[in-house]
C-alpha cells in the first residue's frame, strides 16, 4: 500500500515570518496616491457624479462672492450656495486633506478650500488644516567628515551652514533662495517663492539646523546668521503693514491661508508651560511651513530667540484686541517656544557628543508627554493574518 505523502517541513524563513509579523508603520511620506484621501483624488471621484460635479461646480462660483471672514465675524453665505453644499455633505471631499510636499499642492488645495465653504456650513470647526496630520520617524544621518576644516570654536549656526554645502540638493536650494533674494537682485515674491522651495524641498535635518541652531548669548555673530537665515531684508516687508491686513492678504491665497491654520492646529497651547496641542514636531513642521508666505516669521534679533511677524498693530481701532491676540500668537506662544527650546537642545546636543564615527545617525525624541511618543510596536492581528497569507501562499 502506498506511504501517504509526508507533510512538508517548514523552511526557517517561514518559520520567522509567522513568529515576526510584517511591520506596518514604516512607509515614507505620503505621496498623492498614499494619501488617506487627497483632495484631487476626492475631486476626480465627485466628478462622475453629476449631482456631486454639479453642486462643486456652483459652490466653486460661491467661493468668490463669500467673503473669508475675520474671528469675530460670521459667514455670510448666499441661499443657493448652501443649497449646492448640502449636495456635498456626503460626499468624500468633505474629509479630504493634502500634504505639503505633495505634487500639486496648490490645486489641492483650492480644491479644499472650495469645500470648506460646505465643511463650514456643518457640524465642523471654521478652519481645520487642510494637511494630513502625519509625522514620520526618520533617524537623523549627518556626515562630519569634513567639519574639520573649520575651526574648533566655530559656531554650530557655521557648522549646519556647512553640512547644507556639503549636502548637494541642500547645497543647491540653498544657492537658489540666496541669489534671488540677494540685495541688489530683490524680488520679494521670487524671493519667498524659492524660500518655500527650499523649506519643503530640502531634508528636514537640513534646513530645521540652519534655521533653528543654538548660539551662546554673547555669540553676536552666530545669531545674526540664524537671524540672517531666511535673507529678512528681502523676504520681508520693508515696511510693518497691519497685522490684521496682513492676515487678510494671506487669507485671500490658498496656500498661505493652509499654512496659517495648520500653524494655528499644532501650534495652540494648552498651558503656559508649554504644552502643545499636538507633537512638538508638528508645531515646527507648521512654523516652518510659514515661512515664504505673506505671513513670514523670524526671529526678533540676533541676541535671543524670540519670534516675530513682521507687523504692527498700529490703526487697529475697535479691532486693537484681536490684532494683538494674532501678533501674539507668534511673539507670546509658549508651545511654540518651547518646541524650538527643544529643538535647539537636540541640535546643541549633536555636536557634544565624541562621534566615533564622522557619519552618524541618530532618532530624536522631543515629547515628555507619554500619550504623544512613538508607541513601542506591537504585532497586529492584521499584521499577523498578513503573515500567515504569506506564508501560505509560498508553502
Amino acid at each position: 500500500m502506498a506511504r501517504p505523502p509526508n507533510p512538508r517541513t517548514l523552511p526557517p524563513v517561514l518559520l520567522l515570518l509567522l513568529l515576526v509579523p510584517l511591520p506596518l508603520g514604516a512607509d515614507p511620506l505620503p505621496t498623492e496616491g498614499r494619501l488617506v484621501n487627497s483632495c484631487i483624488q476626492a475631486r476626480r471621484k465627485c466628478q462622475v457624479d453629476p449631482i456631486c460635479n454639479a453642486a462643486y461646480h456652483h459652490l466653486n462660483s460661491c467661493t468668490s462672492s463669500v467673503s473669508t471672514p475675520s474671528p469675530s465675524q460670521e459667514l455670510l453665505v448666499p441661499e443657493e450656495c448652501r443649497e449646492a453644499a448640502q449636495h456635498l455633505r456626503n460626499s468624500s471631499l468633505m474629509s479630504c486633506t493634502c500634504h505639503r510636499r505633495m505634487k500639486n499642492q496648490v490645486a489641492c488645495l483650492d480644491i479644499y478650500w472650495t469645500v470648506h465653504l460646505a465643511r463650514s456650513l456643518g457640524d465642523f470647526e471654521l478652519d481645520v488644516s487642510p494637511y494630513e496630520d502625519t509625522v514620520t520617524r526618520k533617524p537623523w544621518k549627518m556626515n562630519l567628515s569634513k567639519l574639520n576644516m573649520l575651526k574648533p570654536d566655530s559656531d554650530l549656526c557655521l557648522k549646519f551652514a556647512m553640512l547644507c554645502t556639503l549636502n548637494d540638493k541642500c547645497d543647491r536650494l540653498r544657492k537658489a533662495y540666496v541669489e534671488a533674494c540677494s540685495g541688489s537682485r530683490c524680488q520679494r515674491p521670487t524671493c519667498l517663492r524659492q524660500l518655500r522651495a527650499f523649506f519643503e524641498k530640502a531634508s528636514e535635518p537640513h534646513a530645521q539646523g540652519l534655521l533653528l541652531c543654538p548660539c551662546a548669548p554673547a555669540d553676536q555673530g552666530c545669531g545674526q546668521r540664524r537671524h540672517n537665515t531666511i535673507a529678512p531684508s528681502c523676504a520681508l516687508p520693508s515696511e510693518a503693514p497691519n497685522c490684521l491686513e496682513l492676515r487678510r492678504v494671506c487669507v485671500s491665497d490658498p496656500l498661505c491661508r493652509s499654512r496659517l491654520v495648520d500653524f494655528q492646529t499644532h501650534c495652540h497651547p494648552l498651558d503656559i508651560l508649554g504644552t502643545c496641542a499636538t507633537e512638538h514636531s508638528r508645531c515646527l513642521r507648521a512654523y516652518v511651513g510659514l515661512i515664504g508666505t505673506a505671513m513670514t516669521p523670524n526671529f526678533v534679533s540676533s541676541v535671543n530667540t524670540s519670534i516675530a511677524l513682521s507687523c504692527t498693530c498700529r490703526g487697529s481701532g475697535n479691532l486693537q484686541d484681536e490684532c494683538e491676540q494674532l501678533e501674539e500668537s507668534f511673539s507670546h506662544n509658549p508651545c511654540l517656544m518651547e518646541a524650538i527650546a527643544a529643538k535647539m537642545r537636540f541640535h546643541s546636543q549633536l555636536f557634544s557628543q565624541d562621534w566615533a564615527d564622522s557619519t552618524f545617525s541618530v532618532m530624536e525624541h522631543q515629547n515628555k508627554n507619554p500619550a504623544l511618543r512613538p508607541q513601542p510596536w506591537v504585532p497586529s492581528l492584521f499584521s499577523c493574518t498578513l503573515s500567515l497569507i504569506l506564508l501560505l501562499s509560498l508553502w
